[in-house]
């Protein structure tokens, strides 16, 4: 009897002491994200992959084609959809948010709790863009374009995991 006693309270013990460090594992593998995602933001070479639309008129489009947004030092490259309303666009449609262009006036703050607010400007042949970007210190991210020939329009994505895996 005092046997299974001695046994049910070793057992108990080392259940407790496995469940603190798997807590302080999942701690740690946190602030590794939160850095990896921190260094990838600071470089400016980080990517995007964008699940979400949230269109000016109309319903959230949910997304299940590989969309992103990439930045890479001193240019940007979207592959992005587009859904609303036109102004004024080439003949056949044009090729909205799908294109390659260098950045102007990108401009990044950090606020207290982490987040980066990055604000960048990129022109193509048909329209040009003010990009608003929100980068969560868990990777999650909202993106808000304006255009001059288009409506505005919003996303959310998570930045790629490829990119962080190199640096956990």
């Amino acid at each position: 009897m005092k046997t299974n006693k001695r046994t049910i309270i070793l057992m108990l013990l080392l259940i407790i002491g496995l469940s603190g460090v798997s807590a302080q594992s999942k701690k740690e593998q946190k602030e590794q994200r939160e850095q990896a995602v921190k260094e990838q933001i600071v470089s400016e070479k980080y990517k995007i992959s964008v699940s979400t639309a949230y269109p000016r008129r109309g319903k959230t489009v949910y997304l299940s084609s590989p969309y992103s947004l990439e930045i890479r030092n001193d240019s940007v490259i979207s592959y992005l959809p587009f859904y609303g309303r036109a102004y004024s666009i080439p003949y056949g449609g044009g090729d909205g948010l799908i294109f390659k262009a260098p950045l102007d006036k990108y401009e990044m703050k950090m606020n207290k709790k982490g987040a980066a607010k990055i604000e960048f400007i990129a022109r193509s042949p048909e329209d040009r863009f003010k990009f608003s970007l929100t980068i969560y210190p868990n990777g999650s991210t909202s993106i808000n374009v304006n255009m001059q020939n288009r409506e505005s329009i919003s996303f959310s994505g998570e930045m790629e995991e490829k990119e962080l895996q190199g640096k956990l």
